[in-house]
């Protein structure tokens, strides 16, 4: 007789929906990716890629519209980011790349090996994407706030 699971991964269970606010979403994409990369089970993989997949669609409708002044404190910093990422396409592009590689893993029909890469592929892309969501966009400056991107040219 087959054993039934009677515990599901935190990820698999955590409850979001078009209200949740961005960087939250962009976290449990983090955990999704972090929880399929780290599982073996195909029901959980499978399981992981629809969650990361719906998480995603409800990203992207929003991916442009202006930072809620609830969340601006919390992407706003006193030092410049130490490092800019080198791989910078549009945020709408980077979330289609992810769901994309979501939607060829829920399909399934891969070999091991390039279910593997897809996999690892995915994983670096969704802490890409979620650390571009939620890293800050504004510093303090003598002058006062500012877009980091505006200090940064000069």
């Amino acid at each position: 007789m087959a054993t039934i699971p009677t515990q599901t991964h935190p990820s698999l269970s955590a409850s979001f929906d078009a209200s949740t606010d961005f960087t939250v979403l962009a976290e449990h994409c983090e955990n999704l990716a972090t929880g399929l990369l780290e599982n073996a089970v195909p029901s959980l993989r499978m399981a992981f890629c629809g969650r990361l997949a719906a998480c995603l669609d409800l990203l992207r409708p929003g991916l442009y519209d202006p930072i809620p002044p609830h969340l601006q404190e919390s992407l706003t910093t006193d030092t410049l980011p130490e490092q800019q990422p080198e791989f910078t396409p549009d945020p709408e592009l980077l979330c289609e790349y992810c769901h994309a590689l979501t939607q060829i893993l829920l399909a399934g029909g891969v070999s091991g090996q390039v279910e593997k890469a897809l996999t690892g592929l995915l994983y670096e892309l969704v802490y890409f994407f979620s650390d571009g969501l939620r890293a800050p966009r504004w510093i303090r400056t003598p002058e006062g706030v500012r877009f980091i991107e505006d200090v940064m040219k000069h």
